[in-house]
């Protein structure tokens, strides 16, 4: 079997996805309630970088409004209910692919959306079904130092 050109960002976003999930399950970063809030964060701010790189200024100035927007997903559902970052993520991975017909940002590598888009579902994904399977996920200081 053979991967077509225009379809290796996918796999490589779908591998480096679940290289990360399980880096981070198997040192115990996932269970830091920050962890997936802060992948959040970092996965809105790669469109503003490609808009400073190669986009007008009112180019940059869409894709922070939106990056914000993520932002705010990432930090409501970091305080507050965590089914929140699990949707930005995932809502993220919906944007990846209908943002090329939204927005003109030429800094934004042709391979990006399908590699940014498969990273996002698999790794929202997991987190909503990490989410699902245990009532305590992920935990928080504020809970820990409560239990303890």
């Amino acid at each position: 079997m053979t991967v077509e050109s225009g379809e290796m960002e996918y796999l490589v976003g779908v591998l480096l996805s679940l290289a990360t999930v399980v880096f981070a399950t198997v040192i115990g970063l996932d269970r830091e309630r920050s962890f997936y809030s802060t992948v959040l964060f970092v996965i809105a701010t790669y469109y503003v970088l490609f808009a400073l790189m190669g986009a007008s200024r009112r180019t940059l100035v869409i894709e922070i409004v939106i990056a914000g927007g993520f932002f705010l997903f990432g930090a409501i559902g970091f305080k507050g209910n965590f089914w929140l970052v699990a949707a930005g993520l995932l809502g993220h991975g919906i944007f990846d692919f209908v943002r090329p017909s939204l927005i003109a940002n030429p800094g934004v590598p042709h391979w990006w959306p399908g590699f940014c888009m498969a990273f996002d579902v698999i790794f929202g994904g997991w987190l909503a079904l990490q989410l699902l399977q245990r009532r305590n996920f992920p935990h928080s200081m504020t809970m820990d130092r409560q239990a303890g």
